[in-house]
């Protein structure tokens, strides 16, 4: 059964078959870890957990490396560390930042059902290599020092963008309007700059007396080549993360090694929106994962994330959350899936995830399993797809009754009727759910945090 992914640099879904089948590799652009990382951030650390799994199941556990990074050196921690200690010395707040928020990443996607990956990099363990490859792109004209900095340039690259299928004159009509002076060109971008007083500072690369610090494109590049070497079968991320990440991911890693590519499959997840709109505090419609684990079970957040195909985006809604509820309920009912400890894909799951990890068609093909009552089947292949235990109700909304009982309500107002109105609305606060009433005469609810 042929594994066939979508490569976002080909525009094409194509078989894979890795370099090297004794050693398949993927990178996947990890956490700043500086607050707790919210529901958006949850979706590529779970779909690149099915792509890891499907990978072990093909090639053995043994012959399939994923790396993840931790980027732990960044302008949001050192704000967050000045905030939080400002008794500390920057470099010592920073350091507990990191550590805390870490440990906070990896609690919550445990709970996610996800495994560890393989190597997971810290960007301040790997300076040296990062100044390594800066002094390649300098000494092979591909990059350049001015005023303490040092910038790729990237008219060097004669195919930059194709990524992001954007051209130079494209980026060129985007670029701001201000431009450092030092840049020879308004699209350059920087590998390395000058620390400020107080902030984490490294010697510089390049004869550059002062001290500096990584941009941030770098950190993935080098760390990639750490531990996966020059290129490698797989790069995964959000979609957010194409241009201009990526796209100078590629180019600093190409142009140090003159490789025709970094990675053979560029793979990325699509957009997360809530209840329809962008998830933003402003509109308060903005969750951690912490704050959903406190309603719901970690299995029942990933099954939802995995009704939507990866490519394409996903409204998460709380309607969704409490239908993926029942249906992972009535899915593991079986009293032996509490006790089964072995993991297989079913063959028809396995057809599915084979073809660009469909995740929408694997779900179909376990409702199948369970109308066929092939429970030993369903069982192993729900725990391989990480799903190890029954959900168990934290704090269950039907979500059926509130939105009856919501209609119910708009009806009494709309017919002046403000006791029952309020008598409903009363109602649904004790079950915990909050409302908002919207100028557009809708209303919009969700569990007390």
């Amino acid at each position: 059964m042929e594994l066939k992914l979508y490569d976002t640099l080909t525009r094409e879904k194509r078989a894979f078959r890795p370099l090297d089948p004794a050693r398949v590799r993927m990178y996947v652009c990890g956490p700043t870890v500086y607050d707790f990382a919210h529901i958006g951030n949850a979706r590529p650390v779970i779909v690149f957990d099915v792509l890891f799994r499907l990978l072990r199941h093909r090639y053995g556990a043994g012959h399939v490396t994923y790396v993840r990074n931790i980027t732990d050196v960044d302008d949001k921690i050192n704000a967050r560390a000045a905030e939080e200690y400002p008794s500390l010395p920057l470099n010592e707040a920073i350091r507990i930042v990191t550590e805390k928020t870490e440990r906070q990443f990896h609690d919550d996607v445990d709970a996610l059902g996800c495994l560890r990956p393989t190597v997971e990099p810290r960007a301040t363990e790997h300076v040296d290599e990062m100044k390594a490859l800066i002094e390649k792109l300098v000494a092979a004209g591909h990059a350049y020092v001015a005023e303490g900095h040092v910038l790729f340039s990237v008219p060097s690259m004669p195919d930059y963008g194709r990524l992001s299928n954007r051209s130079l004159e494209e980026m060129e009509a985007g670029a701001r309007v201000e431009v450092a002076p030092y840049k020879k060109d308004a699209k350059d971008f920087v590998l390395w700059k000058p620390s400020k007083p107080g902030e984490p500072a490294w010697p510089s690369p390049c004869g550059i007396a002062a001290p500096g610090r990584p941009g941030w494109h770098i950190e993935c590049s080098a760390m990639s080549w750490k531990h996966l070497g020059e290129m490698f079968d797989i790069h995964g991320g959000g979609i957010d993360l194409v241009f201009p990440h990526h796209e100078n991911e590629i180019a600093q890693s190409r142009c140090s090694f003159h490789t025709p590519v970094m990675a053979n499959f560029w793979m990325h997840n699509g957009f997360l929106q809530v209840e329809g709109e962008k998830m933003s505090k402003s509109l308060g419609n903005f969750f951690t994962i912490r704050e959903l684990l406190a309603d719901w079970p970690g299995e029942v957040l990933r099954f939802n994330m995995l009704r939507t195909h990866y490519r394409q985006p996903i409204d998460w809604t709380l309607n969704g959350v409490a239908e993926s509820f029942n249906t992972l309920e009535a899915l593991t009912a079986d009293p032996g899936f509490a006790s089964s400890k072995v993991e297989a894909i079913a063959p028809s799951v396995l057809e599915a995830l084979s073809d660009d990890l469909n995740t929408p068609k694997a779900i179909a093909e376990l409702h199948a399993l369970h109308g066929k009552g092939d429970m030993a089947a369903l069982n192993t292949t729900l725990r391989a797809l990480g799903f190890s235990q029954r959900p168990q109700s934290r704090r269950r909304v039907d979500a059926q009754k509130v939105s009856a009982l919501i209609d119910a309500r708009l009806a009494a107002r709309k017919a002046k009727n403000f006791k029952e109105a309020d008598r409903l609305r009363d109602e649904l606060h004790a079950m915990g759910i909050e409302l908002e009433d919207k100028r557009d005469g809708t209303t919009a609810w969700k569990v007390k945090a």
